[in-house]
């Protein structure tokens, strides 16, 4: 008989895996299906698809009011209006490599009594929790249940009417299986969740707005960082970091937008958010190298991409030898450090080269020397690029008079189709620099497109305004995905000798 049951519930938690997963983004059976009655066993399998939770053990405690969940890292976060509470998740006991991030808002915070006298003011969040088709809204109070056998316990609150217990029994309903965390599928089942967002940014221009707007428009809590006012404690065990006096919360997300001023401070507190396992649009490295035109360039060579013929020295004996490695008159004098282009001249004749290079030689400035892509016209094509996709394209014009076609100095700018050799370029040369989120500048060339720069902090102001598209949207499309849980593999048993 006890091996019948063993088959019957094997088989049901197959199909309830399969269940939950196709279910998980349509149903919303509430009471209407609990006409008939449901028997608890003092174990059983349940759900919290809304937490992104398809599978968890609880203990049935009619002893507790309260339902309790495994939860650390508990932190408060959003208006205080309607604040919301972020917290882990070990949902598998044994396994702490499998972590989710769970998100809700908070309904109270009450004091409870343990079972061992103890107690604690725990955090009250409504959720609903599914069991064989049925689904109802449950209270739960977060704790840490680390030490439990069970991840999760469940309070007399949540056993409505048409459940009865059977003390002396165990899984009266199907049993589901911890092997959901390890399928492909869990990202795709995964809930919508209220994110906790950080933009590092010193200021309050058009992309910062955007960016705060937008993601409070979608749900999620926006917190503007200046980098500058960040530190770091650094250690092996809990690396953290510090702002105004005290330990920035934990983000679900990290846009940065680090000032070319701040480059080397601004992508060290990138890289301490890496080391605590903080998603990043952009990683430090990618920043680093975007922002070192000399490096830039060379990584662009690695990579075989296109750009203008350019040439480097810190201090050349012969002035006539970079001229000469890069071709004729016209040219382009560019110091590394150079911005919206600040710092980039257009020597029209060799002397005039040969003035310029001597000048920054003489203020000890390290620069580029590339030729003139007459056939631009003084135009370029920005190409923004989001999570391996072009998501728009502009094409920019210098104000009249400049060769320079920045949108600072008074470019104009316009929608443009981009060629598919434009496109690949661009998504070539993002990857290249490991971004999830670039302006990729290029120039029309008669022999192809040239790649002039990679902007990893590139502005949304005149990319949303040419093309009319909400890429501060896109961006948090891009976002949203990436924060899904991670399907974890299977232990394999290591074989005795």
């Amino acid at each position: 008989m006890r091996m019948g049951r063993k088959l019957v519930n094997e088989t049901l938690s197959v199909r309830l895996g399969h269940s939950y997963f196709s279910n998980i983004g349509s149903q919303r059976m509430s009471l209407e299906k609990s006409n008939s009655v449901l028997s608890f066993g003092w174990e059983e399998w349940l759900a919290l698809p809304d937490l992104g939770l398809p599978a968890i053990q609880a203990k049935v405690d009619t002893g507790a009011k309260t339902s309790a969940l495994h939860a650390y890292d508990i932190e408060v976060f959003g208006a205080a209006s309607k604040p919301k509470v972020r917290f882990m998740v070990h949902p598998v006991p044994g396994r702490d490599d499998i972590v989710f991030a769970c998100s809700a808002e908070i309904k109270d915070r009450r004091e409870v009594t343990s079972s061992n006298g103890e107690s604690e003011n725990r955090y009250v969040i409504e959720t609903p929790l599914l069991v064989n088709g049925h689904r109802w809204p449950v209270e739960i109070t977060l704790t840490n249940r680390a030490t439990m056998n069970s991840r999760m316990l469940l309070g007399r609150q949540a056993l409505k009417d048409h459940i009865t217990i059977v003390a002396t029994e165990r899984f009266l309903q199907p049993e589901l299986s911890y092997d959901v965390y390890h399928s492909k599928r869990l990202r795709e089942a995964a809930p919508e969740r209220a994110l906790r967002i950080a933009v590092l940014s010193r200021e309050d221009n058009y992309s910062t707005r955007r960016l705060v707007e937008e993601g409070e428009k979608r749900g999620h809590v926006v917190e503007v960082i200046d980098t500058t006012r960040c530190y770091m404690a650094l250690n092996a065990l809990a690396p953290e970091v510090h702002y105004d006096g005290k330990r920035l919360a934990r983000y679900d997300a990290v846009i940065p937008r680090i000032g070319a001023s701040i480059t080397a401070y601004g992508t060290a507190v990138v890289r301490q958010f890496e080391t605590i396992g903080t998603f990043c649009v952009n990683s430090s490295q990618g920043i680093t190298a975007s922002r070192d035109k000399l490096h830039a360039h060379q990584l662009m060579a690695r990579h075989k991409i296109g750009m203008p013929n350019t040439a480097f020295a810190a201090s050349p004996k012969d002035t006539n030898s970079i001229v000469g490695l890069v071709g004729t008159a016209p040219l382009i004098v560019k110091l590394l450090e150079s911005t919206q282009g600040k710092g980039v001249v257009l020597a029209e004749t060799k002397k005039a080269a040969e003035s310029v290079i001597d000048a920054f030689r003489g203020l000890k400035a390290n620069f580029l020397v590339q030729n003139f892509v007459k056939e631009a016209a003084g135009e370029d094509i920005r190409c923004f690029v989001i999570g391996g996709k072009v998501v728009a394209s502009m094409r920019r014009t210098g104000a009249d008079g400049d060769f320079r076609s920045n949108l600072h100095r008074g470019g104009k700018a316009e929608a443009v189709k981009l060629t598919k050799a434009e496109r690949d370029v661009a998504l070539k040369a993002t990857k290249a620099f490991g971004l999830h989120m670039a302006g990729v500048d290029l120039l029309r060339a008669s022999d192809g497109p040239k790649v002039l720069e990679v902007n990893s902090s590139p502005g949304l102001e005149g990319i949303e305004g040419a093309s009319g598209k909400n890429i501060a949207g896109t961006l948090y499309e891009m976002i949203e995905a990436r924060v899904r849980p991670t399907p974890v593999r299977k232990k394999t048993a290591r074989a005795k000798l």
